[in-house]
């Protein structure tokens, strides 16, 4: 399977392994990596020097290309991108800022950048800013997301007709099916964040994996957009935070009730009622946690089966 975003990257197949917080460490991106995908290594949950030795790690274990996501809402972004250059990475994906920030720098030093967008509009300012593709991420995605609530089935489309640059799908997919879908639409290639949640390899706590794969249609929702969108499994904690908003809180109010690792304290450690718990709409669709060489193997084979199916019609 070849085309623009397996020449971009130089892998087998056109998927990229998101790289989230508290669940893409190096044995993830590693082994996403090794299953002849793009891994990942999420940026945005690690210390800078938590983030070289994730890096130092990821080298050991794979001799195929990977990449680190950097979400630029965090701080030391300079020691992080120095981390980067001086461990040799080659790919970065930016999200969560802007384009213009980091792309030059970045690519000065020879490293190919992607930045994360959920509108048409901040599709055609990555690209001005020069970067080498762009995710367009639908509002079914997990995590960090946009204002705008455009689903990743009209968002990917009005992209393709604005840009000329590789386009990355993400937001509701985690099956060949629907990586065939994105594409047809538009999209070069697809990014898959809540299926390798549900990995062994994930380096989410065990028991968010388990809430992850029981997850049904309508469990989580996009809240807190006066900070910064996220989407959250309905637990203890997002049941106050809908109860702040019933009395029209400020940002001051919503940061005092977000707190610090909140996260960190859902997703890595598993408090399950005071924990953030980030996962997409598409985890209803997610029901077993498997290793990430069989999750690649049975995406690329529902995408064959697919192709096969539509030709039949």
């Amino acid at each position: 399977m070849s085309n623009r975003i397996t020449s971009l990257f130089h892998t087998k197949y056109p998927i990229i392994q998101a790289g989230m917080v508290w669940n893409s460490g190096w044995r993830l991106a590693s082994e996403s990596s090794n299953s002849g995908i793009l891994g990942l290594i999420g940026a945005g949950s690690m210390y800078p020097e938590v983030l070289r030795e994730h890096i130092q790690k990821c080298k050991k274990a794979t001799n195929k290309p990977f990449g680190v996501n950097v979400p630029m809402l965090y701080p030391n972004l300079q020691e992080i991108m120095d981390i980067i250059v001086e461990e040799g990475v080659k790919i970065v994906f930016t999200s969560a800022g802007n384009p213009k920030t980091w792309t030059s720098w970045l690519k000065e030093r020879r490293i190919t950048v992607v930045h994360v967008v959920s509108s048409v509009k901040f599709a055609l300012k990555a690209q001005e800013a020069g970067v080498d593709a762009i995710v367009a991420e639908g509002f079914e995605a997990g995590g960090h997301n946009g204002r705008d609530e455009t689903t990743t089935l009209a968002l990917i489309p009005m992209v393709k007709e604005q840009i000329q640059i590789p386009i990355i799908a993400a937001g509701g997919i985690a099956t060949g099916s629907a990586m065939l879908a994105t594409m047809v639409l538009g999209a070069d290639g697809v990014q898959i964040g809540s299926r390798f949640v549900a990995s062994h390899e994930s380096s989410a706590h065990p028991a968010f994996k388990d809430v992850v794969v029981n997850a049904k249609e309508g469990d989580t929702q996009l809240t807190l957009k006066e900070l910064a969108p996220v989407r959250l499994i309905k637990n203890s904690f997002y049941n106050q935070v809908q109860d702040l908003y019933q009395k029209s809180p400020t940002k001051e109010q919503l940061k005092e009730l977000l707190g610090r690792a909140r996260a960190k304290r859902g997703m890595f450690e598993g408090d399950l009622e005071e924990g953030e718990l980030e996962i997409g709409q598409i985890s209803g669709l997610i029901h077993n946690i498997k290793p990430v060489a069989k999750i690649v193997e049975d995406i690329i084979m529902e995408f064959e089966m697919a192709k096969k199916n539509v030709l039949n019609l």
